[in-house]
């Protein structure tokens, strides 16, 4: 099923007899839902572009390529730098800006300016009834009852089908700098938690293959001020780094074409050392040391043994013979709870995928 429009959207969920796979481009889904495909990438288009209010709204099945072009045009893009895991995941096709926002797909700059669902500003979406449902607006702002907008950021297509979303959206900066050292995890972890402790608005802050990166982001002046206070900071071993590529860290480029179990470990920074040093394999950090990409040829690790307490681990990418292991983390029994109420609530027939839609 590919349908056209939000109404021929909301017929097909009224209709369906069984459970539906929700798919975009089907280039980030992770969830081994089955059912019928609902694809959504015949709901195209950006609806309204306002450059000078920083506003986009586009529907659901819009290529990101699309609206990324767009945004470049007027030097604005996206700022929580969406991942593109089709490498990783061996996928092709093109991601959509309604899974990106399923998937709340965010990069290194999340800890500047924090995830997708923080970006956005509101979405129409199809619950499982087949009732078209619209929350938030074009501009931010406080008001009661439940947030949807954030509720449908990150909800893996199990509350409905997204058919429209707005972005607040970000002027591109006049100035980039990647500050890098070549360090050990323990030391490089400990110098990222440093500078993203300081004043000085770091925007990435990574580690991988040996080396520490910092980066920093917006007016010439200031980037070169805020750097030059960083390198005091944290010592002589920092210098500029021109051939620093953020992508590979966003993109988990280092693991794309490699055999293994890839696990995407959320834990407090100040114990992301200790994890993964505890943990065989090969590891890729980002926000400072909070998101762990790991690289395992042991099916039988037991990563959330080992993160228990101080975060969550999520399965992207399995080897054989871990077909029952769960790809999402178990909720604790008061978020189970909550989970199943708004399932109920919002998809009464247990219609939609809990594994997410791209």
């Amino acid at each position: 099923m590919q349908p056209a429009n939000e109404a021929e959207l909301s017929e097909a969920v009224r209709l369906a007899v069984g459970p539906l796979v929700l798919r975009g481009g089907g280039t980030r889904g992770i969830g081994r839902a089955v059912g019928a495909v609902l694809q959504t990438s015949g709901l195209t288009g950006i609806e309204l572009y306002e450059p000078g209010a920083l506003t986009l709204v586009a529907r659901a099945g819009t290529p990101l390529a699309e609206v990324e072009a767009v945004l470049a045009a007027e030097r604005q893009r996206l700022a929580f730098e969406v991942p593109d895991l089709r490498g990783l995941l061996g996928r092709e096709g093109a991601s959509t800006v309604g899974g990106v926002v399923a998937a709340n797909a965010s990069g290194p700059r999340r800890v500047q300016v924090g995830a997708c669902r923080d970006a956005l500003l509101g979405v129409r979406f199809v619950d499982g009834t087949g009732a078209v449902i619209k929350n938030g607006g074009r501009v931010m702002k406080n008001v009661t009852g439940y947030d949807l907008v954030k509720l449908l950021a990150g909800s893996n297509g199990a509350l409905g089908v997204l058919s429209e979303v707005s972005f607040r959206v970000q002027a591109q900066p006049e100035a980039v700098v990647t500050l890098s050292a070549e360090t050990d995890a323990p030391q490089g972890l400990a110098d990222l938690r440093r500078a993203l402790g300081s004043p000085f608005d770091v925007s990435g802050a990574a580690y991988m293959s040996g080396k520490a990166m910092l980066r920093l982001e917006g007016m010439a002046g200031s980037v070169r001020y805020r750097a030059g206070q960083l390198r005091a900071l944290l010592g002589g071993g920092w210098q500029e780094d021109a051939a620093a590529d953020w992508r590979q860290v966003r993109d988990v480029t280092p693991f794309a074409g490699r055999a293994g179990a890839v696990w995407r470990l959320v834990v407090k920074p100040s114990e992301a050392g200790r994890i993964a040093a505890g943990l065989p394999g090969e590891a890729i950090f980002d926000w400072g040391g909070g998101l762990i990409w790991l690289l395992t040829q042991d099916p039988a690790l037991d990563v959330r043994a080992a993160v228990a307490g101080a975060g969550h681990a999520t399965l992207i990418r399995a080897l054989p013979g871990m077909q029952g292991v769960p790809v999402f983390p178990p909720e604790p029994p008061g978020v189970a709870a909550l989970t199943a109420g708004l399932r109920a609530k919002f998809d009464p027939r247990g219609i939609f995928n809990a594994g997410g839609a791209a």
